[in-house]
């Protein structure tokens, strides 16, 4: 039974998770709730704490720990009387669950992944498997009457478009990836995580912005050395956390607000582009990195963006378009338990990437 069936019925339970590069989130939702219960949060196996793997070593270690960790939730009492699992995974995914790259996950290439059939048989349970930002946009769904873009900051960077009752992907997996546009096309580009340079994500993401502020300390070490990130104690620039740097840019310090506004450069030439290519006017943004710098990111972006121009909107115009999503970090975990209320056959969930309601 495909993705885009629909069942009829009281609420349920379902265990839902959220692979990230960093994460991994594993909590309980009933009937398609907005809320959720009883999260667990995990650091996830992969490319972060164990990057001289080899992309297949990670994928395996990522996928045991996945598996292992959702076992253990559902022998819980925490898990108990569920019906059926989602999850939501940090990468492109084909329709039918099978996971195609990994770059915050396991970096370089390795085999496709079938995540909804392994997990099916590992846990005896139906699971259906989607896009980490395709389920976030779930979430929003039900509240934005408008279609919307939906752009997450974190560890990489991600989007989907949601228009007319469906996340625009095809069957394959394409679409939304706008981490991974090639904004910088020298060859001493910043490196990506998926193996090629300048990509969006190395430059604009959490982790991205974290370098950047690390390079530039290196290139103007007397702008560092005024900077709250030095500190009275003149802490090295390796020494700078994400935290610190979103909490100096939230404070107004000149060099942490640069190395932020470099950055937002081509970010905002991505929201101008799909703007200017499907005339979506509601941009929200997630994640663990724009969150935490808060109604400054969106300050900043709308300087970039209004630099740029928007056609045929004023100034005022382009940066009503931005908004920050919820301050937490349950948008997949909700958007994936919605996707199951709407989506749970009889018998067996696929992966999906759309949903029409």
């Amino acid at each position: 039974m495909t993705a885009e069936s629909i069942t009829v019925g009281g609420p349920q339970v379902h265990v839902v998770a959220d692979l990230g590069g960093t994460t991994l989130r594993i909590g309980r939702v009933t009937g398609g709730s907005s809320r959720v219960e009883d999260v667990r949060r995990i650091a996830t196996e992969g490319l972060g704490r164990y990057g001289t793997l080899s992309a297949q070593a990670l994928q395996d270690r990522v996928m045991e720990q996945l598996g292992a960790e959702l076992a253990a939730y559902l022998e819980s009492p925490s898990g108990a009387g569920a019906s059926a699992v989602g999850v939501s995974f940090a990468g492109p995914m084909s329709r039918d669950g099978v996971v195609l790259a990994g770059p915050t996950l396991w970096g370089g290439d390795a085999e496709p992944l079938p995540v909804a059939r392994l997990l099916t048989q590992r846990l005896g349970l139906p699971v259906l498997a989607a896009n980490d930002i395709t389920a976030a946009a779930w979430r929003y769904a039900a509240v934005e009457a408008a279609p919307f873009c939906l752009i997450t900051v974190s560890s990489g960077i991600g989007s989907k478009v949601f228009r007319h009752g469906e996340v625009l992907i095809d069957e394959a997996g394409h679409g939304g990836e706008i981490g991974h546009w090639r904004v910088d096309p020298s060859d001493s580009a910043p490196p990506c995580e998926c193996g090629g340079r300048g990509h969006l994500g190395a430059i604009a993401s959490g982790r991205g912005v974290l370098l950047g502020a690390r390079r530039a300390a290196a290139e103007d070490p007397g702008g560092f050395a005024r900077s709250v990130l030095a500190g009275p104690a003149g802490n090295r620039p390796e020494g700078v956390t994400n935290e610190a740097l979103a909490a100096a840019i939230r404070e107004g310090d000149p060099f942490a607000t640069a190395v932020l506004r470099t950055a937002l450069v081509p970010l905002a030439s991505a929201v101008n582009c799909i703007f200017t290519a499907i005339g979506i006017r509601r941009y929200l943004f997630i994640g663990g990195f724009a969150i935490a710098v808060g109604q400054r990111f969106l300050t900043l972006l709308g300087d970039e963006l209004t630099r740029l121009g928007c056609f045929g909107l004023s100034d005022s115009e382009t940066r009503d378009m931005l908004a920050l999503g919820a301050a937490d970090d349950d948008h997949c975990l909700i958007g994936i338990g919605q996707m199951l209320a709407r989506t749970l056959p009889a018998s067996e969930v696929t992966g999906a990437h759309t949903h029409r309601r």
